[in-house]
């Protein structure tokens, strides 16, 4: 039976889809470990998800993520060959932002996450995502991604937003709790 661990990674130092080792706090590595995050996550919140077709999107974009994360783990010589996040999945965050918009009502006020374990769970989602989209930005502005990639990102953590507000108005709770006290 083959061993589950190499030991090439006990230097601080990692391979990437092509050639080179690469020092594991990096920004590359950095990115692509807050991408895995959210693939986590969504995970999660997708276990727990109630309101109808939620787990469905959440599978769809983990899938996404798992090509957004060849494209961040590509080496320069590599990467155009592992370009794959597109407008066409772009467009598609948005599809479903807007279904998902047209089902609910979006507070006017900053809303406070665990009204819901499923809610709470996409919030920590969103907030995954945008450590994310701050490491890929600082990929883009270096010219080593796509803006397709920091677009994603972008538009994933409105989705978590819109989404974790389906479930709370799905679980009956139509006023999420606000970020300020009544008075």
């Amino acid at each position: 039976m083959a061993e589950f661990f190499t030991r090439k990674g006990d230097d601080g130092y990692t391979g990437l889809l092509g050639k080179g080792r690469y020092p594991k706090e990096g920004g590359q590595l950095e990115a692509l470990g807050a991408v895995d995050e959210i693939t986590s996550v969504l995970g999660f919140a997708r276990s727990l998800c109630k309101a109808p077709g939620v787990d469905v999107v959440l599978l769809e974009v983990q899938r996404h993520l798992y090509i957004l994360m060849s494209e961040l783990a590509a080496t320069q010589e590599n990467a155009a060959k592992f370009s794959a996040i597109s407008d066409e999945h772009v467009e598609w965050l948005e599809a479903q932002l807007t279904k998902v918009q047209e089902l609910i009502e979006i507070p006017k006020e900053f809303i406070l996450p665990g009204d819901t374990i499923s809610g709470a769970a996409l919030d920590m989602a969103r907030t995954v995502t945008r450590r994310a989209e701050r490491r890929v930005a600082a990929l883009f502005h270096a010219g080593q991604v796509s803006q397709h990639v920091l677009r994603y990102l972008n538009r994933l953590s409105s989705l978590c937003y819109i989404l974790e507000l389906r479930e709370y108005q799905f679980g009956g709770n139509e006023h999420p709790t606000l970020a300020h006290s009544p008075r």
